[in-house]
């Protein structure tokens, strides 16, 4: 996130990280990487819309495609509307969100403090590592939750790109870059723990959102059901973002003519309908990966999200790599300098190909990995056919 802010406070006609990759890295680099950023959207949405599928399973015994594909033809509607509708959605979607896990915490720590009693005994801060340590699966099963930590983070690379954006960017994007640690403890760390702690780790389900488990084990089933639709809200809401941003990527890749001109025009309420119906229907494979493979549909999605997302952070990388190294005077000069490099650029870079390691040892991750990079080659010949 450092080296993106200072390479967009570097050049101010830089609006995203495909600007300084063509100049960096070469136009493919631009080209591959406008594109790969849609398509990590597009399987965000596809994974967002598949979780809603999962948790009506709450309260309705129905196949999952029905409410995933329910969802997006109500989030189409919505989208084709008018823009302002989406931000209003998503601010009040972000104030619910941000309650309930400040909600969940403060419930948390009452019951963490008072030693409440659940049916899988007491809340403790000892359900941290009394069954079977810090690593009851081994270093192994540590290592296999790489992959869902990866997609925790996607998207955060927005929170700069977004400030670069407003009126003043010199200012906004060090502040917004700086606060992303805090908030990673508070609404990442915080929740965590106070979930490990109300609930061990082995009676845990993947099948509902441990912010309902926690409120079912504090007594107050009513509240879980709300909780419920919380979550259910937020990940429709997830999938509107993600809807709305592919939208406007193509859009925008329409405009620089690196798609199709009929992606580029707007319908009377200002809205990319064509750009937006096209990545729609693109995401709607998610609901039918939700019909045909329910049990492996989101780990599948997740996976080659966390992928597509991998290539787009180490092009970050790379393009401050070879910036620092054709313009020390500028780097020198920056108020918002990325620190330790180029050593730390490398040491990240060489995190990522772990990942990739990690993620090719899973069998859960392994078909994924590998029928990911059928992508980057169809890419890499569209563009060379482009320039043709």
């Amino acid at each position: 996130m450092r080296a993106l802010g200072e390479l967009l406070l570097s050049n101010s006609g830089y609006t995203s990280f495909t600007d300084f990759a063509s100049e960096y890295i070469g136009p493919w680099a631009g080209y591959v990487t406008g594109w790969t950023y849609w398509f990590c959207w597009i399987m965000t949405a596809m994974a967002d819309i598949i979780a809603v599928g999962v948790y009506t399973q709450y309260w309705f015994n129905i196949p999952q495609w029905v409410p995933a594909i329910g969802c997006l033809v109500l989030l189409l509607l919505l989208n084709l509307l008018t823009v302002k509708l989406f931000g209003e959605l998503e601010f009040w979607f972000a104030i619910i969100k941000v309650i309930t896990i400040v909600a969940l915490i403060i419930l948390g720590l009452i019951m963490l403090v008072t030693g409440f009693q659940t049916s899988s005994g007491t809340v403790s801060v000892d359900n941290l590592w009394v069954h079977g340590g810090l690593f009851p699966n081994g270093v192994y099963g540590f290592l296999m939750a790489f992959q869902m930590v990866v997609f925790a983070f996607v998207g955060v690379e927005l929170v700069g790109v977004s400030a670069a954006e407003t009126a003043n960017p010199q200012k906004n994007i060090p502040s917004a870059i700086n606060k992303i640690p805090f908030r990673i403890l508070l609404f990442y760390v915080g929740a965590l723990f106070v979930i490990l702690c109300i609930n061990p780790w082995y009676e845990m389900s993947a099948a509902s959102s441990p912010f309902v488990q926690v409120f079912t084990l504090a007594g107050i089933p009513i509240a879980a059901g709300i909780i419920n639709f919380v979550v259910l809200t937020s990940a429709a809401s997830a999938g509107n973002s993600g809807l709305f941003s592919t939208s406007r990527m193509l859009f925008n890749l329409g405009k620089n003519k690196q798609a199709s001109p009929a992606f580029a025009k707007l319908n009377k309420n200002s809205v990319p309908s064509n750009a937006l119906v096209i990545s729609a229907i693109v995401v709607s494979v998610g609901a039918l990966l939700s019909k045909l493979m329910p049990e492996n549909a989101f780990s599948i999605v997740t996976t080659i999200s966390a992928i597509c997302f991998i290539w787009v952070w180490s092009i970050i990388i790379i393009s401050h790599i070879i910036y620092k190294r054709k313009n020390r005077a500028l780097h020198e000069a920056s108020s918002f300098k990325a620190p330790l490099t180029p050593f730390i650029n490398y040491v990240v870079l060489a995190f990522f190909t772990f990942l990739l390691i990690v993620m090719f040892i899973s069998e859960a991750t392994r078909t994924a990995l590998l029928l990911t990079p059928i992508w980057f080659i169809a890419l890499f010949i569209l563009y060379k056919m482009k320039k043709r």
